[in-house]
This record gives C-alpha cells, structure tokens and sequence, in this order.
C-alpha cells in the first residue's frame, strides 16, 4: 500500500520551485503525492495546521511535518 504524503504550497515561486524539485522526486511507487494549493483551497489552511505547518510550501509525510525553505508563513493565508 503507497504512503500518502500531502505537499502544502501557495502557488509562489518559492512553492513552485519545491513542488517542482522536491514533490515530483518522491517515487510513485511508494507514495501518493496529494498537492495542495492553499491559495486555491482556503478551506484546507485549518487541515494544514492540525497537521503542523507552520508555513509553506512544506511536506506532510510519515506523520512528520518538513518545512522546506520559506515562501509565506500559514497566518497569511486564512
């Protein structure tokens, strides 16, 4: 069974950049990469919270909140 990884970003070249690099590097064989735009998906900003992001774009994965560099924190996105 794939591990689901979540990757929060908010559409900044900073996210971008990370979603490019980053996100697409992960094997599909073992992961199932959900992408969330939270500049798109503001209902989604309390999810990434309780998940421990504290800014974006950051990755969610074996319970484990990786911060990867700096593009906005959280607070200004909802």
């Amino acid at each position: 069974m794939k591990e689901r990884v979540r990757f929060y970003h908010a559409g900044c070249p900073v996210c971008v950049d990370a979603e490019r690099s980053l996100a697409a590097a992960l094997d599909p064989k073992r992961y199932e990469v959900e992408i969330v735009h939270l500049g798109e998906s503001k209902g989604r900003v309390a999810e990434a919270r309780a998940s421990g992001v504290k800014s974006v774009p950051a990755l969610v994965m074996n319970g484990q909140t990786l911060h990867i560099n700096f593009g906005a924190a959280l607070d200004a996105l909802g």
